[in-house]
């Protein structure tokens, strides 16, 4: 597997991220965390949204492309922090 800022695991099929949006406003979720759901889902994923994070899946490149445009109308909608966390889903493991 190579390494460096653009190395991409060459059989990195598919993956599921996480990410939490801050700060968390009491009752519905703040205008923030509900323009980076609409981004998400404009990049034709589907949404999981939990109590305290969303979860998507896809192939890795249209993740990324999504997570980079929820990150970004989170922070327009005036989101403090947005945590990510991203597992890749290889040929070699079993699709959950």
């Amino acid at each position: 597997m190579s390494s460096g800022p653009d190395a991409t695991p060459t059989d990195a099929s598919h993956v599921s991220a996480e990410f939490t949006i801050e700060p968390f406003v009491d009752g519905d979720p703040g205008p923030h965390v509900v323009d980076a759901i609409e981004a998400v889902r404009a990049a034709g994923l589907d949404a999981d949204v939990g109590p305290f994070g969303t979860a998507v899946e896809g192939d890795l490149d249209t993740v990324l492309t999504a997570l980079g445009g929820a990150a970004r109308a989170a922070a327009a909608a005036g989101a403090e922090r947005v945590s990510l966390q991203l597992t890749f889903r290889t040929g070699s493991r079993s699709q959950d």
